[in-house]
């Protein structure tokens, strides 16, 4: 095991090959539905399995961040080997993840916690950039520093088929949603100082609006062109990702795009059919 460790909560959406590949550790959120819960790892509970329980009765899963013990537990499989940790977590804005990574880490030596301000592959962009700085012989500390400074050149944006699962939890008006669904907006959102907001609203059909939003998000951006990730929450015919890989290949240099499938305490909140394109500039 390499001395330093990296580790991210699931919210990273990083494929299980991606993690492998970077020897990134992570710690599951929880999804409670009804009496049952199930670990926000892609195996006992999959979005799949949500829409379709969403559609059958209307019920939505309840996510939670993993608590102070459970963090201790985790970070402690690495410090107890002699080895620091670097854990990156989804925006302090949004979930007590990092609070309670925080408290557990007050409690053990050689834990550094990460607020990313991001979700979803925005957090992953940051796991692999510190993965690829250990390799290159970094310590802890001097990573965890690197990646704060780095959360500011995230890309972290999303267009939505529709507003309603952000209107089934909480995130929205149900005049907002109801207003969208009539007049066919699909809402564009993006991540800014740890939140997540509307910047745009497109309209017609939604494969048609997922090309025109990846040009949009691309065209006039020094994109660093190691890793660029397109993360959907399914449902999207592959025809339709192929062709956005293209574009994506046409618009600016790049060495690799991941496509990558979002977890369930992302998708509770945004739905299917969502997609973003996830990248970090220069």
């Amino acid at each position: 095991m390499p001395s330093v460790v990296i580790t991210s909560d699931s919210t990273c959406d990083l494929s299980a090959e991606l993690l492998e590949r970077y020897q990134i550790h992570t710690i599951p959120l929880t999804i409670t539905l009804g009496e049952d819960t199930f670990l926000d790892d892609g195996k006992t509970f999959t979005p799949a399995d949500m829409y379709a329980r969403y559609r059958k009765d209307g019920t939505l899963p309840k996510t939670a961040a993993p608590g102070v013990q459970d963090f201790k537990d985790f970070f402690e499989q690495f410090t107890s080997q002699g080895c620091q940790v670097v854990h990156l977590d989804i925006s302090s804005e949004l979930s007590n993840s990092y609070n309670a990574a925080c408290l557990a880490a007050d409690e053990l030596i050689g834990v550094h916690v990460v607020d990313s301000r991001m979700l979803s592959t925005g957090v992953g962009l940051l796991a692999i950039e510190g993965a690829e700085c250990r390799d290159r012989g970094m310590g802890a500390a001097e990573i965890a520093q690197h990646l704060r400074g780095l959360t500011g050149k995230v890309q972290t944006s999303f267009v939505l088929d529709t507003l309603e699962f952000m209107w089934k939890g909480g995130r929205c008006s149900g005049v907002a949603a109801l207003g969208a669904n009539l007049l066919k907006l699909k809402p564009g959102l993006e991540m800014k100082d740890g939140k997540l907001g509307i910047y745009k609203k497109y309209r017609g059909n939604i494969n048609n609006v997922y090309k025109q939003y990846v040009r949009e998000r691309l065209e006039g951006r020094q994109v660093r062109p190691a890793h660029v990730f397109i993360t959907d929450s399914g449902e999207i015919d592959q025809k339709v990702l192929d062709e956005l890989d293209a574009i994506v290949r046409q618009t600016i240099p790049v060495s690799e795009i991941h496509h990558t499938r979002a977890g369930c305490t992302i998708t509770t909140h945004c739905g299917p059919k969502t997609l973003g394109i996830l990248f970090l500039e220069e």
